[in-house]
C-alpha cells in the first residue's frame, strides 16, 4: 500500500460557502466502502491531520476516511461566524457531504469536534450513521471536576495572550496527554508553527468569539438535547483526562438512548494517540459490527 502522506491525501472543496480542507483515503478496490468523517479538536494548531493522521492508514483499510479541517481550523477558511460554533461546523460538514455525494458517514468526534458530530446528529439525523465521541465538547457536563478545567485554563492562557510563548504551548500540550513522551520537542514546535500563523490565530480568536456570545450559549449545551440523538453512540474517553474529565460521561451515559461507554486507562486527552492500537481496533470494530 502506498504511504498516505499529509501531500498525498490532501483536498479540498466548496461548501456552505466556504473553501474547506480535508485528507480522504480508503480502499481502492472497494468504492462504495463505509465513509468515516473524523472531525479534530480545538487545540492550538489543531487539524485534521494534526489529531488523526496516525490513525489514517488503519481506518483506511476498510473505510473511505476523510479528516476534515473543521472552518477556522487547519487549511479551512476562517469565516465570522453567524450562530454557535457547533451549529455552524455541523452545518458545514453537512454541506460537505453533499458537495461530495456522502449521504450518510460515520463520525468520530474529539472534543470540538465531538461537539460538532453531535450536532450534525441532531440537526442532520439522515447523514448519520454511528458516532464516536472522545471527551465530546457539549455533551460533557463535570458533575465532580471544577470548571473550567485544568486543560481549558491552558487554552484560554494560550489564546488570550498578545504574544504566546512556547512555554505556555508546551503547558498545554503536557495537560493533554497522561503519558508525557508524546509530547516531544518536534511536536512542540510542529504545532508552534500552525499554532502562530496569524490566519490560525484569527480562526482560533474567532471560534472562541462565538463561544463567548451569551445569544447562542444555550445552543452549545448539547447535553440538553443529548436525548434526541437516535444513532448508535460509544463514548470514549482517558480516565486520566484533564480537559473533558471521565465524570463529564455520565449525564451522556444517562440520556443518550443507545450509548456505551469505553474507558481508556492511562490515557489522557488524546485517545488517538495514547492508546493508538486499541482507539483503532474499537472504531473498526464499533462501524463494523
Amino acid at each position: 500500500m502506498t504511504p498516505l502522506t499529509h501531500a498525498s491525501t490532501s483536498r479540498t472543496a466548496k461548501a456552505a460557502g466556504l473553501t474547506l480542507h480535508y485528507h480522504e483515503a480508503g480502499p481502492a478496490d472497494r468504492p462504495d466502502a463505509p465513509v468515516v468523517i473524523m472531525l479534530h479538536g480545538g487545540g492550538p494548531g489543531a487539524s485534521g491531520w494534526s489529531n488523526f493522521g496516525g490513525n489514517l492508514p488503519v481506518l483506511a483499510r476498510e473505510f473511505r476516511t476523510l479528516l476534515v479541517d473543521q472552518p477556522c481550523y487547519g487549511r479551512s477558511d476562517k469565516p465570522v461566524l453567524d450562530r454557535d460554533y457547533f451549529s455552524y461546523s455541523a452545518r458545514a460538514v453537512a454541506a460537505l457531504m453533499d458537495e461530495l455525494g456522502i449521504e450518510r458517514a460515520h463520525f468520530v468526534g474529539n472534543s470540538l469536534g465531538g461537539g460538532t458530530a453531535v450536532r450534525i446528529a441532531l440537526d442532520h439525523p439522515g447523514k448519520t450513521d454511528k458516532l464516536l465521541l472522545m471527551g465530546p465538547g457539549g455533551v460533557s457536563v463535570n458533575l465532580f471536576a471544577p470548571d473550567p478545567t485544568e486543560g481549558i485554563k491552558r487554552l484560554f492562557e494560550f489564546n488570550a495572550a498578545p504574544e504566546p510563548t512556547k512555554e505556555q504551548l508546551r503547558a498545554f500540550l503536557s495537560v493533554m496527554a497522561y503519558d508525557q513522551s508524546v509530547v516531544t520537542d518536534a511536536l512542540v514546535e510542529e504545532r508552534w508553527a500552525s499554532a502562530t500563523d496569524p490566519e490560525t490565530r484569527l480562526g482560533a480568536a474567532r471560534m472562541a468569539a462565538s463561544f463567548a456570545n451569551p445569544l447562542w450559549a444555550e445552543a452549545t449545551m448539547l447535553w440538553r438535547e443529548a436525548h434526541r440523538i437516535t444513532r448508535p453512540v460509544l463514548l470514549t474517553w482517558g480516565r486520566e483526562d484533564r480537559v473533558n474529565p471521565l465524570d463529564g460521561a455520565l449525564v451522556a451515559l444517562k440520556t443518550i438512548p443507545d450509548a456505551r461507554l469505553h474507558v481508556f486507562p492511562h490515557c489522557g486527552h488524546w485517545a488517538q494517540t495514547e492508546q493508538a492500537d486499541e482507539f483503532n481496533r474499537l472504531a473498526v470494530d464499533f462501524f463494523t459490527h
